[in-house]
């Protein structure tokens, strides 16, 4: 039998964004092209490993704010290798009939995604490989329908990925396709990499090792991208993950100079005909 693990499809020997989280959260399913360049990225942002861990609670958070205001389904694009506790363990503490959707584009995570990915009996897990970039496939994925009912209200997880999507990806017209398909009373969570608290030869420097791999965007700049008529920002809105609602997160807070991550969590607002 094949191990999948040693799929042609897995290049080892080129760093992936969900490898490399898997590393800086410290898991153990990376490959020394991970290490290396998440070893990089420390040396110029000596914090990264808390930004991911704060990327993490931010993620719960959302989850559990999701939970409470009665989504029973979810929509986890760019969900990383799994790390404990997941968005359905979240979610099914709530209600344990409620059903996630989980999307990556590296193989690997499929592979542990299938195994590890397993829900509460009442609800259920699916997973899909696919790219954010192609909205439109992972909308119309005979696993995604079969799983979400998406006339009744989602929960949209784009955790840590936005900043892999650049502006010539046109991340407005992926964000206009997902939140299109969404019902009113949907919630979408969305977070990105910042320069905006950091010195600006740090900042330069971090552009310069991850070269095209991502874009940074300022708070204002996400305000942006989620500035859609369909939408409602949560309060306190565009905030550093950190800061998005502290008093729910391990105390105590970090320093937002030491997390180069903004947050915010949208209400869709629209009705539906």
């Amino acid at each position: 039998m094949t191990d999948p693990l040693k799929s042609s499809r897995i290049d080892t020997s080129v760093a992936h964004p969900a490898r490399r989280y898997d590393y800086l959260l410290g898991g153990k399913d990376n490959f020394e092209a991970d290490r290396q360049s998440a070893d990089e990225i420390e040396k110029r942002h000596p914090t990264a490993r808390l930004s991911a861990l704060e990327n993490r609670f931010f993620m719960h958070r959302a989850v559990r704010f999701m939970a409470r205001q009665g989504i029973r389904q979810f929509l986890d694009i760019g969900t990383g290798i799994p790390t404990s506790p997941n968005t359905h363990e979240i979610a099914q503490e709530t209600d344990a009939s409620a059903r996630i959707v989980y999307v990556d584009n590296d193989p690997l995570v499929l592979v542990h995604a299938r195994a590890l990915l397993t829900g509460a009996p009442q609800g259920r897990t699916t997973y899909i490989e696919a790219d954010l970039r192609r909205p439109a496939e992972i909308l119309d994925d005979p696993g995604l329908r079969a799983t979400l009912d998406l006339s009744q209200p989602v929960g949209l997880l784009l955790i840590a990925v936005l900043h892999f999507i650049r502006d010539d990806d046109d991340p407005r017209a992926i964000l206009d396709t997902l939140i299109g398909a969404l019902p009113a009373g949907s919630i979408v969570a969305a977070s990105n990499a910042t320069p905006e608290y950091m010195p600006a030869e740090q900042i330069t420097a971090l552009r310069k090792v991850m070269e095209r791999q991502w874009q940074d965007r300022t708070g204002a700049e996400l305000t942006a991208l989620f500035t859609h008529p369909d939408l409602r920002l949560v309060a306190p809105g565009v905030q550093s993950v950190s800061q998005w609602w502290p008093e729910d997160a391990p105390q105590p807070r970090p320093p937002v100079a030491d997390i180069a991550a903004n947050g915010l969590v949208a209400e869709v607002v629209r009705d539906r005909p």
